[in-house]
């Protein structure tokens, strides 16, 4: 019975009730009052320097740009008028558009849209697919979305598979802020082929979301696209969700997008407070910083028991993982720094990973997130008095029991419902969180070299390639190992790419291997 009254007494001092139906419970984590207090000073700073990045402050000094996501749900917050009128200006002109497509005013060459593809990748990709799938109501959804978030071609070939002959009654978004994004160009080639292959005219069905004066915005000009929106370089991938990148897939879907930048408005309002008690983003980035030692030495296995929130897990890999990933600190000091993770849904981990996480290795976190109702309408019963979502919300609660009897330690997030003001409620919290756990651990959150170092070592693999094709196009007469193609162009040290690079154009059949199709060879796969 102590325990039992301890442990109560626990969860009312760490279990904080937020307005809108928001909860955090940090009751089966270590967190308490010394580190709160302990932390507070660096938490001041971070309270600060969010304030000066909401005010306009060069967030990005790689770029030399600010970070301004937070105005695209309070344009009056932006720091200049100039941006306070593109923010509207856009939202009514995306309005705008979607009614058109709604109406029927606008429509493809074979009749009225009612699938809609989204080619983008990473932040441009990851943001609507979770938006789509977690607000989406198949058989009434206005278009039902696909996605190219990828340069895999097969991948390709099974959405439009799946399109199969609406392709001309199919709308098309190709998102990239930049233009020249070498995945989402490729997209956008393959569904330029795709459509022209249908009888069709992709511009007609084509919209582009880019910068002013991009690649993609020249040619989408140029090319008489049916439409184009912006994305300012002052809004990042990973947070551009609640964006023309984000809200213009949401729209076309159906999707309440005034819903969503409601609720990632009021969680704004709601995290600017410069207190850990009032400020539920504030309570997360400290429980991050506490569960991993300042150094990220847990992973967050992200949890959440509803099926509409699958790809949450998915969606905060980039914003934490990008956001938080990094080699050096503010001052240039090497510190990794990151956290990583991963999840699934619940009750699924029931019959998956949850085995490791109460007896295996405890290099984790979880973060449960229960939404509190079931369904819309009432619920039949499976057992007498007790129905399916009793069930589900069981298999948490046994879950989070599980893990702390084993030592694990989990916060809860709490909502009541998934609908468009919860999810921008949690998109904005995570935002929020990453931003000042980043300014607690002393890195730049909202650039990424990593990312650009990988593209970097990319261009240069096809680069070669195109140098070993050369070097095979003349002697087509007799073929060569990978040491021998390297010693010929005075590569020795890229001897490995090249195998990789000649297996690969083998595979495709751009070049011959060895023995294959009886005819002569450029390649031998033998070392």
């Amino acid at each position: 019975m102590k325990n039992e009254a301890a442990s109560w007494e626990r969860f009312q001092r760490l279990y904080t009730e937020f307005p809108f139906g928001l909860a955090i419970d940090l009751s089966q984590t270590d967190v308490d009052d010394a580190y709160v207090q302990k932390v507070t000073p660096a938490l001041n700073k971070a309270f600060q320097a969010m304030d000066e990045l909401e005010a306009g402050a060069i967030a990005n000094p790689d770029e030399k740009r600010m970070v301004g996501h937070y105005w695209l749900r309070n344009a009056a917050l932006a720091p200049d008028e100039e941006i306070q009128k593109e923010i509207t200006k856009t939202n009514s002109a995306l309005k705008a558009f979607v009614h058109e497509v709604h109406s029927g005013a606008r429509q493809g060459e074979r009749g009225v849209f009612r699938k809609l593809l989204v080619i983008g990748i990473g932040g441009s990709a990851l943001g609507p697919q979770f938006v789509a799938n977690a607000l989406s109501h198949p058989g009434t959804d206005r278009l039902v979305p696909y996605f190219f978030d990828n340069t895999d071609p097969d991948g390709m070939d099974k959405v439009l598979a799946a399109i199969g002959s609406d392709l001309g009654r199919t709308l098309t978004i190709v998102i990239s802020k930049s233009g020249g994004t070498k995945e989402t160009r490729n997209g956008m080639l393959e569904a330029e082929r795709a459509y022209s292959a249908a009888g069709l005219k992709f511009a007609k069905h084509a919209v582009a979301v880019t910068g002013a004066g991009s690649e993609l915005d020249k040619h989408a000009e140029k090319a008489k696209w049916t439409n184009r929106f912006p994305m300012w370089d002052w809004v990042g991938g990973r947070t551009s969700v609640t964006s023309a990148v984000g809200l213009l897939p949401a729209a076309l879907q159906g999707l309440d997008i005034d819903g969503m930048l409601a609720g990632a408005g009021s969680c704004d309002e709601l995290t600017r407070k410069h207190s850990f008690a009032e400020n539920p983003a504030a309570q997360l980035a400290v429980a991050w910083h506490q569960l991993g030692k300042g150094k990220g030495e847990k992973d967050m296995v992200i949890l959440p028991y509803k099926d509409r929130l699958e790809l949450f897990s998915k969606y905060l890999q980039q914003l934490i993982m990008e956001s938080l990933g990094k080699e050096r600190d503010l001052e240039g000091k090497v510190v990794n720094q990151g956290i990583a993770v991963y999840g699934n849904k619940g009750s699924t981990d029931q019959h998956a990973y949850i085995q490791q996480l109460r007896d295996g290795l405890n290099n984790f976190f979880v973060t449960f997130i229960q939404v509190l109702r079931g369904r819309d309408g009432k619920s039949m019963p499976v057992e007498p008095g007790i129905t399916s979502a009793d069930y589900l919300n069981g298999f948490y609660m046994g879950t989070r029991q599980a893990l702390r009897e084993n030592g694990r330690q989990s916060i809860t997030i709490t909502i009541d419902r998934v609908d468009g003001f919860n999810v921008g409620l949690l998109i904005a919290l995570y935002e929020r969180a990453v931003g000042l756990y980043a300014s607690l651990i002393n890195v730049n959150a909202y650039h990424q070299p990593g990312v650009e170092a990988g593209k970097k070592a990319a261009t240069l693999v096809l680069q070669l390639q195109a140098t070993v094709l050369e070097f095979l196009s003349k002697s087509s007469s007799r073929a060569f190992t990978a040491p021998e193609i390297a010693d010929g162009l005075s590569r020795a040290g890229a001897t490995e790419t090249i195998f990789k690079v000649c297996q690969h154009l083998a595979a495709n059949q751009q070049i011959t291997a060895d023995g294959r199709h009886g005819v002569k060879t450029k390649f031998r796969a033998g070392k």
